[in-house]
């Protein structure tokens, strides 16, 4: 069961929980309700108060014991005893039932509308006779004084069935194209037919004659816009004057039938058609439906007493006479049963639903998660309690977790010690501020972007100037936080503020002293209005100086543009200077010998570069670096040249190989031929 309260009105809704399949045990089923909530504090009104796939319409019949429901799939019809809280029996058909009537005080004699033009008329032990009529119907009305049965559908023609003498009469000629719907008066026995143009025709059925016409779609046009044509979709007597009419655009009309004008006109704001509309006998209320909500709301004046929200699509309702409670078909798999106690009490067959939700009003019961506290993970991380995941002590739902509240608030406190003590001083510091706010108030400058509230109020005084309206930061309520939360603070050091500076670059020092002292003083004066055709000084003043005020600005520009460049290069330069092992080098013990003195780690070291010579210290430096400026002038190119120790030890060697084979090698001028030299084509061989 679960209970709302739209309009502070208690609305109990008895079709929510979980139910059970037959088949299972009575062991299983004790087991279930152990393990879950939701089927322990369910209530079942009636048992299987549901249809396979949905349910399409709903009656109650006259003497109160019996309830039937049509729906699909497959299309049939349940009966359900209110007596015994259970089903009764179920019949299926060959198609989808439209609407039906319940013709005897209970459930044994019934007709049923069919969409492929057939009406079946059933017994009660089951279908008794089934005849087709020359069109679609769309609705049926019994009438009792005559036995006549009338249907209408997609034509023009009433058609008019007499179970009497078991034969169809003489239909009654409507000027309609279509109707849809028919309602007869309990009292007078009046016919009302409801046409697809919006009017409202009756037909006395003693005459068979039309009495009168209403058009209800001319009383819509006027009230609103409408965004299709009112037909007319709904209609229901209350009493022997009043009729109620539902259109297709959404709209409810009461009409008094001495009137041509109706007395009251609610509108449902969701431009869906009115499926259903229904009178509170007891009571001055009306309830009108619609796929998406059922409005209860005052007779006479309108107003809103309560609304059920659908959670699925609504098609049809049934109020039970005399009470608080109403049954509704729907798209989904269980008939809704709704209870209202402010309505009326529930009926004798369920009376023990006023006991039992006065004692649901008195016990006011604590929501599930008052106990707990939802955190996400971060939450959990910061406070520490990252450890207890995947333990009992949280709950995962969503993106977080439940979490008891006392371990909460013990893990707050020890996580943020003063936590409170700030709070309360910021607190208190609010508290100042608002009593000071109640003071005269004086104009000073905010505490975060002072320049850009500076430069905001110039704006101001020259917009006044120009006598131009525009809207101000300063006093816009959705730039607030700008001037007030240290979050939003500019900051001056970024690279992007320093090339673009949109704020003081166009503010010169001496107008901004100018205005810091105005502000001080509070020496704000009004200018006084020029005459029109003549600019003031000012304004040819400004008009002079914007194209000096532009050139410096471009200076102020480029300048920023070559510190950042000449800062960017010396960063590279410190980078590179870094030692190569500074990141990778390990640390290092030293041993303290006894008699020694510590003085420092690196004292040794220091001692030993300061005692080496100039030459030495050069040749202990293993890195040059050389540096490469692009043609451009914006590019540059750094690279480092290392001695390696194999390749000068390998010149070493070359040197030494090659100063001995020079102290080995002989000359060969001391060295003569024997003989005479022997030539061949002119050229000497030996």
């Amino acid at each position: 069961m679960q209970v709302s309260n739209p309009n502070n009105v208690k609305i109990y809704n008895l079709s929510i929980g979980k139910s059970l399949p037959d088949w299972l045990s009575e062991r299983k089923r004790r087991a279930l309700q152990k393990k879950h909530v939701d089927i322990r504090r369910r209530i079942e009104l009636i048992q299987d108060f549901e249809m396979p796939g949905l349910s399409t319409s709903v009656r109650l019949s006259k003497d109160g014991n019996y309830i039937l429901a049509t729906g699909i799939y497959k299309p049939r019809v349940r009966c359900f005893d209110v007596n015994n809280l259970s089903m009764k029996f179920e019949r299926c058909f060959d198609s989808e039932v439209v609407t039906f009537e319940i013709l005897s005080e209970d459930y044994s004699k019934v007709v049923f509308l069919q969409c492929d033009r057939y009406v079946e008329f059933h017994a009660a032990h089951g279908r008794y006779y089934r005849l087709r009529i020359p069109k679609f119907g769309r609705d049926m009305k019994y009438h009792y004084p005559s036995c006549d049965l009338y249907v209408v559908g997609a034509s023009s023609e009433i058609y008019r069935l007499n179970l009497e003498q078991g034969q169809f009469l003489p239909p009654l000629v409507s000027e309609a194209s279509e109707i849809n719907k028919c309602a007869i008066n309990p009292v007078h026995h009046l016919v009302v037919c409801g046409s697809k143009e919006g009017k409202l025709e009756a037909w006395d059925p003693r005459t068979r004659g039309k009495v009168g016409t209403l058009d209800c779609a001319l009383d819509c046009a006027g009230e609103s816009q409408l965004d299709g044509f009112p037909s007319i979709t709904a209609i229901n007597f209350h009493g022997g004057l009043t009729v109620g009419v539902g259109t297709a655009t959404g709209q409810v009309l009461l009409y008094d039938i001495r009137s041509d004008k109706p007395f009251c006109v609610k509108d449902h704001m969701y431009g869906l058609p009115i499926l259903d509309v229904h009178f509170h006998e007891k009571q001055d209320l009306v309830l009108s439906m619609d796929r998406s909500i059922v409005k209860i709301w005052d007779k006479t004046s309108g107003k809103l007493f309560t609304s059920i929200e659908a959670a699925v699509d609504f098609n049809n309702l049934c109020l039970v006479p005399n009470s608080g409670m109403m049954f509704v078909a729907n798209e989904g798999v269980k008939i809704q049963t709704y209870y209202i106690p402010s309505m009326g009490p529930a009926p004798k067959w369920c009376g023990f639903l006023d006991s039992l939700t006065e004692e649901l009003e008195e016990n006011q019961s604590e929501t599930v998660y008052d106990d707990y506290k939802f955190v996400t993970r971060k939450e959990l991380e910061e406070l520490g309690l990252d450890h207890i995941l995947g333990t009992n002590l949280l709950r995962a739902y969503m993106h977080g977790f439940f979490v008891d509240i006392r371990l909460y608030r013990k893990a707050k406190s020890v996580a943020e010690p003063f936590a409170f003590e700030q709070y309360k001083k910021k607190r208190i510091r609010e508290k100042i501020e608002e009593e000071r706010a109640n003071r005269v108030k004086l104009q000073k400058l905010p505490k975060v972007n002072k320049d850009l509230a500076l430069k905001l109020m110039d704006e101001e005084t020259n917009v006044k100037k120009k006598k131009n309206t525009g809207t101000n930061l300063l006093k816009d309520e959705r730039f607030k936080a700008l001037f007030e939360n240290p979050d939003f603070e500019v900051d001056k050091n970024a690279e992007e503020y320093r090339l673009l500076n949109p704020v003081v670059s166009r503010l010169d020092k001496a107008r901004k002293k100018e205005l810091k002292k105005q502000i001080l003083t509070q020496q704000f004066e009004q200018i006084d209005d020029e005459p029109e055709g003549r600019p003031s000084s000012d304004e040819q003043s400004d008009d002079e100086s914007s194209s000096d005020d532009d050139r410096e600005w471009t200076k102020e520009l480029k300048r920023q543009h070559r510190l950042l460049r000449r800062e960017a290069r010396q960063e590279v330069v410190e980078e590179e200077e870094k030692p190569s092992n500074e990141a990778t080098s390990k640390p290092k013990f030293f041993e303290i010998r006894e008699g020694e003195e510590f003085k420092g780690i690196n004292a040794a070291s220091y001692q030993k570069k300061n005692r080496a010579t100039l030459g030495e210290r050069l040749q202990k430096e293993s890195k040059s670096s050389v540096r490469i400026l692009g043609a451009s002038g914006s590019r540059e190119m750094t690279f480092t040249i290392r001695k390696n120790d194999k390749y000068s030890k390998m010149k070493k060697q070359a040197e030494l190989h090659k100063e001995e084979r020079r102290k080995l090698s002989r000359p060969a001028r001391g060295l003569r031929t024997k003989g005479k030299s022997k030539f061949w084509m002119g050229r000497r061989t030996l």
